[in-house]
């Protein structure tokens, strides 16, 4: 008797499922052509979907809006709350000092970035020191809450630094090459590089309204050489503004004066004393850095600044042409870094 029962429960429930497959298919005609019908009524349905949605009003054009002085925008990009400063501090100065408008962006919190401190308190505290520096060049700071070491180059992180271009209305955007030793140097890279397009593009992020002129992208200089080493377009003499910059990375003393990851408590072993040594070293090494690019990028220092001048610069900054953004004249470089005597 239980088997009789098993069987005839399963037999109800055979029909109640064809029946409800039939219903789910719109009726019991399951042929060939009915499926196919079926098909080509999805497909229109598809169609007339894409027809509406390209068809759809765009949103309402806001053209570029100018700061109301007329000045230049420059918003720079860097993986850690140090490395704009490094990279484009002198630069970052000079434009200041003229006037213009001048953003730095760390895309993480460099929460691991000590041998003794890490997570919260350490963020704040590169905080702090990335606003000392804004307050020494002149500029805005913006440190993004992810953490260090673990940037990825998500569509989350393309839209943030998509939005962060054009809220700042650039006219010109820096940031890493894609070839470092460091993921978050390289994720960076390709954050920026992904924003070089999609600044200009009205239905991504329609929130922010895009820009309708895109901006002039630059890459910082490196020393790496695979696949294919730094070009310098770009070189500034920094000359002026050399106190400036070395004033911003010496107060960044949880990476340089203590050592950042690669320190320990000998380095700063001494106190006072000890530590005030250590902001010489840091400040001749640094001082040393762009001296070193000056002298490696002489040629192209005449070139912009004329052979005389160009001989006498001793600090530079250099920068490469992204080839993903707007593609400017050498004419209109000389206009977006107005710090080239006339010839």
């Amino acid at each position: 008797m239980p088997r009789v029962a098993l069987l005839l429960a399963a037999a109800v429930c055979y029909v109640l499922g064809v029946c409800s497959a039939s219903a789910w298919r719109g009726g019991n005609d399951v042929t060939p052509s009915a499926i196919a019908r079926g098909a080509e009524s999805d497909r229109g349905a598809k169609a007339r979907g894409v027809d509406l949605a390209m068809s759809a009003a765009p949103p309402k054009e806001k053209p570029k809006v100018e700061s109301p002085d007329g000045k230049l925008r420059i918003i720079c990009f860097g993986a850690h709350p140090d490395d704009c400063e490094i990279k484009a501090g002198g630069a970052a100065a000079l434009w200041a000092a003229a006037g213009h408008h001048v953003k730095f962006v760390s895309l993480t919190n460099g929460d691991i970035g000590h041998w003794r401190e890490a997570g919260g308190p350490l963020a704040r505290r590169r905080n702090a020191e990335v606003q000392h520096a804004a307050s020494r060049l002149g500029i805005t700071s913006e440190v993004l809450d992810n953490h260090d070491g673990e940037l990825q180059p998500t569509l989350e992180n393309r839209r943030a630094v998509t939005r962060l271009i054009r809220e700042w209305h650039a006219d010109i955007v820096m940031g890493p090459r894609t070839n470092d030793y460091h993921p978050d140097h390289r994720y960076t890279g390709i954050l920026v590089q992904d924003a070089a397009y999609m600044v200009a593009v009205p239905f991504f992020c329609p929130d922010t309204p895009h820009l309708t002129q895109n901006p002039v992208f630059l890459y910082y200089s490196d020393q790496f050489q695979k696949p294919y080493p730094f070009q310098a377009d770009v070189v500034v003499a920094v000359d002026r503004s050399i106190e400036q910059k070395l004033d911003a990375v010496v107060g960044m003393e949880s990476q340089f004066v203590e050592g950042g990851v690669s320190g320990s408590p000998e380095v700063i072993a001494g106190g006072e004393p000890k530590l005030e040594e250590r902001r010489k070293v840091v400040r001749e090494s640094f001082r040393n850095r762009d001296r070193g690019l000056a002298e490696k990028y002489r040629e192209q220092l005449a070139a912009w600044y004329g052979k005389e001048a160009g001989g006498k610069i001793q600090y530079a900054e250099a920068f490469e042409i992204c080839e993903y953004g707007r593609q400017p004249t050498k004419e209109e470089l000389r206009k977006l870094f107005p710090f080239f005597d006339a010839k």
